[in-house]
């Protein structure tokens, strides 16, 4: 079946992608408003068919989230039928997410390298999977869950997040109220809005995010020279370090003690030196600098510390702020001397 589908996508993949890319009108959602934007990156001349009549949907090319079939060979990508229960994980052996997909996640699990490398041109094959990864991990697993209505928590919602992706393509459409609408209009206009967020997360990723791979294990494999109990690394340049840290303490199988702290040099004449949280997207700490220090800042919080330079730590004690790089590595030694 997987052999097939491949053979059938790289079938289209070389008769000019796709003419026509069917999906339902009426209310849109963010899912195949997405799904409809990544499939024009691959087609870019595709015309798209909005309607839920069968007969009208039976020519196009590639249908998504209508007409009640998941067919990879015919290229029907819904995910609506009672019996669809479809992630990442069932699509792609290998991966580990398990929130059943959307239609935006369809055509991802399908298309997403074909898209990726369409938009990046020569990416290394190692990069495209990282990639392909990260951008279904931040991007499309979160529009996934919400078209499917999977809470992001267990238990008590302390607050609700209106502002999101899914939330703003929901305000485009037609209100209430609202006596003229152009559907036409609102659907282009979201698909534009989502085209230019997926493209500029893919770009920040491939640009910001990778490169900084390196920077990062640098930093892991010199962790002893900053400091004897190898629980302190120092960043040779500021950059987004978590998703690489935790991938990679796993991949060098770094052993306990754990890592601790992370000094860097954050510009504007300050030093930081942060808590590693106990994954990337985790507010809790697993160490935070010493409570009597927190919400403090420059001649309190010295009086506190008698550390020179210091200049502040954050309430939640995740970071702090030194004037010299001595001296954020002495805030953050002092924390695990005495916790």
């Amino acid at each position: 079946m997987v052999s097939d589908m491949n053979s059938a996508k790289k079938i289209r993949l070389t008769m000019d992608l796709f003419k026509t890319i069917g999906t339902h009108d009426g209310v849109f959602h963010c899912d195949e408003v997405l799904g409809c934007a990544m499939l024009k990156i691959i087609s870019p001349n595709a015309k798209i068919i909005r309607t839920r009549d069968l007969t009208k949907l039976a020519p196009c090319d590639i249908v998504i989230d209508v007409g009640g079939v998941y067919d990879p060979e015919k290229f029907r990508f819904d995910h609506h039928q009672r019996d669809f229960n479809h992630s990442l994980s069932t699509v792609i052996p290998g991966k580990l997410s398990t929130i059943k997909l959307s239609s935006a996640g369809l055509v991802y699990c399908h298309y997403g390298k074909d898209i990726l490398k369409t938009l990046v041109k020569d990416i290394k094959q190692d990069e495209l999977e990282k990639l392909f990864d990260r951008v279904y991990e931040n991007f499309i697993q979160e529009i996934d869950a919400i078209d499917n209505g999977i809470p992001i928590c267990d238990g008590e919602v302390k607050f609700h997040i209106s502002t999101n992706l899914s939330s703003r393509v929901k305000y485009l459409n037609k209100r209430w109220n609202e006596e003229e609408f152009n559907e036409e209009n609102a659907f282009k206009n979201a698909m534009d809005m989502v085209s230019n967020e997926f493209q500029d997360r893919v770009f920040y990723y491939v640009k910001d995010w990778l490169p900084a791979r390196e920077v990062v294990l640098q930093a892991i494999e010199n962790r002893f020279n900053v400091h004897p109990s190898g629980q302190i690394i120092e960043l040779g340049q500021n950059c987004p370090w978590k998703g690489h840290f935790f991938e990679l303490e796993k991949e060098l199988n770094v052993e306990q003690p754990a890592i601790k702290f992370v000094i860097f040099n954050g510009g504007g004449g300050m030093w930081r030196v942060q808590a590693v949280s106990i994954d990337e997207n985790s507010f809790i700490l697993r160490t935070p600098l010493l409570e009597p220090w927190r919400g403090l800042s420059d001649e309190k919080l010295f009086k506190v510390s008698g550390i020179e330079g210091i200049g502040f730590v954050h309430a939640s004690g995740f970071i702090g702020g030194n004037r010299t790089r001595e001296g954020a590595l002495e805030m953050a030694a002092q924390t695990l001397a005495k916790t």
